[in-house]
């Protein structure tokens, strides 16, 4: 089981698609604008239209077309310009959701069966959150895939607070999975080496090599660090679960712009 897949949660995209990215509902103008250097303030204020217009556009639609269009927006176009609207919003605002909406997809689609596994080890016995995300309890890759269309596509043409509410969920229970799989892994290693946080264990290892220099083989090495990167992918995670939530709040309360 690698983690590298999966080591920088929503971090994972490329900026730079093979060929260059125009989504359609963004205008020649706004284009233009975006290469010119122009002040943040426009810039903020430009991904917040955005956001708010395509949300209004494709909800407003019954052309099914229309929703598809913009749902597969990053497989097609790539991430190039709905980043440079998008990415450096607060998590805490329509375009800063909507940004996060559309990663969560490309990795649910793209990690499918890494996330399966996590899913399995981190979703209680309940399964509460199965009926929250809108997945099975034992779910497949493909079971995934398709879950991670639904979220997408029930912000835009359902309750954009449930959709976040499904969101968080789903991010929450993987990182309950990485966290598991972390502290399973943790024991694991020689019990000299098991300290509570794998960072410190690593130095501690370094700063004692010669005593435990039959132990600290490049296997253990490289599992401890397998087990750092996983813990804070988790946390990251965990927050990005946290602003779904808060984002699904401030929907409802009529806040989130």
């Amino acid at each position: 089981m690698t983690v590298r897949s999966v080591q920088h949660a929503f971090e994972g995209h490329r900026y730079g698609a093979r060929r260059p990215a125009r989504p359609a509902q963004l205008s020649e103008e706004s284009l233009n604008v975006l290469s010119s250097g122009i002040d943040p303030q426009q810039v903020d204020e430009m991904s917040h239209q955005s956001a708010l217009a395509l949300l209004h556009r494709v909800h407003t639609s019954a052309n099914p077309e229309l929703v598809s269009r913009v749902l597969t927006l990053v497989d097609r176009e790539g991430v190039d310009i709905i980043a440079e609207l998008w990415a450096k919003s607060e998590p805490d605002s329509l375009p800063g959701m909507m940004w996060r909406l559309y990663m969560l997809r490309s990795w649910m689609q793209s990690g499918s069966d890494t996330l399966t596994r996590f899913w399995n080890l981190g979703e209680p016995a309940e399964g509460a959150a199965s009926a929250i995300a809108g997945i099975d309890e034992y779910p497949t890759p493909t079971d995934i895939a398709k879950t991670a269309d639904s979220i997408l596509s029930g912000a835009f043409t359902g309750d954009f607070a449930v959709a976040l509410d499904r969101a968080s969920t789903f991010t929450n229970v993987i990182a309950r999975g990485m966290e598991s799989l972390a502290l399973r892994w943790t024991k694991q290693l020689p019990s000299s080496l098991a300290d509570d946080d794998p960072r410190q264990a690593l130095q501690t290892q370094e700063a004692r090599q010669a005593e435990h220099e039959a132990r600290a083989n490049a296997r253990v090495r490289e599992r401890m660090s397998q087990i750092t990167r996983l813990r804070s992918t988790a946390a990251r995670l965990e927050q990005t679960s946290r602003d779904f939530h808060e984002g699904a709040n401030e929907w409802r309360n009529g806040k989130l712009v």
